[in-house]
């Protein structure tokens, strides 16, 4: 889970001063968290504690609120957090379910109970057969990677299991990307950029260098990199004080339990 937030968070100076180098500053006075990070608690919240996944992230974007000089919610999800009551789901195919699905790679035992989970707290808003299926295909690539297996077999396995071609570099899908919210324009090269990275950090620099939605590819590329890699510590130490206290302790629960 801390792989996305810090994904996020290393992309979002970025997200609206795309650029297409991956020589940027990973830290500097712009960073903060984003809705991705805040929708990544939300769901470790609602599994550590068995609690409704669409109440559990209305509850969160009620708490705790993305740094004012980033970018934040949707307006149709922002809409669905703000209803009176939990409003049913929308159609939407956007990345929001593959960039706040992480948690449910480290707390399940299985593959299968992973999908299942994973279906559960997408579905809820983003229940569109592309927004479900990037958030299955990065659940199942964070699963794999936990499991120890390689980039190449993870990319194997996803190709076959969601029928993304995950054939072309990073340099390969650089030179077509443009600015793209939804989950099939953007979780293909977001699972790319953890697959061809040398570490965590190239991870991140691979995925803001697409020149998109930067948060949102780098939390995705930073969810698979985690397991595949390790986060280095002074990373760690390097984010943590831009992040809210109130996630800060979800966050340690999940490091306790996972």
């Amino acid at each position: 889970m801390l792989g996305a937030i810090i994904g996020d968070m290393v992309g979002a100076p970025w997200e609206f001063r795309r650029i297409t180098t991956k020589d940027f500053p990973l830290f500097n006075d712009r960073n903060g968290v984003t809705d991705d990070s805040i929708m990544t608690v939300a769901v470790a919240d609602a599994l550590l504690h068995d609690k409704d996944p669409a109440e559990t992230m209305r509850e969160w974007a009620r708490k705790v609120r993305p740094a004012p000089h980033l970018g934040g919610y949707g307006k149709k999800f922002f809409g669905w957090l703000a209803a009176p009551t939990v409003q049913a789901p929308y159609g939407s195919f956007g990345n929001g379910g593959a960039m706040r699905v992480s948690p449910v790679a480290w707390l399940t035992h299985s593959l299968d109970e992973c999908l299942e989970w994973a279906r559960k707290v997408t579905e809820v808003s983003h229940d569109h057969p592309e927004g479900l299926k990037g958030a299955l295909a990065t659940a199942h690539g964070v699963w794999l990677a936990r499991q120890g297996v390689d980039a190449a077999g993870i990319r194997a396995a996803l190709e076959s299991a969601y029928g993304y071609d995950l054939s072309p570099s990073v340099d390969g899908f650089r030179s077509v990307h443009e600015y793209n919210e939804t989950a099939p324009g953007t979780v293909p090269p977001a699972i790319v950029c953890a697959l061809e990275s040398e570490d965590f950090e190239d991870a991140l620099r691979n995925a803001v260098s697409m020149g998109g939605d930067a948060d949102t590819l780098a939390a995705i590329a930073g969810s698979v990199a985690e397991p595949l890699h390790g986060i280095p510590h002074v990373m760690i130490e390097s984010a943590l004080p831009h992040i809210p206290a109130v996630m800060r302790e979800v966050i340690r629960v999940f490091d306790s339990v996972r």
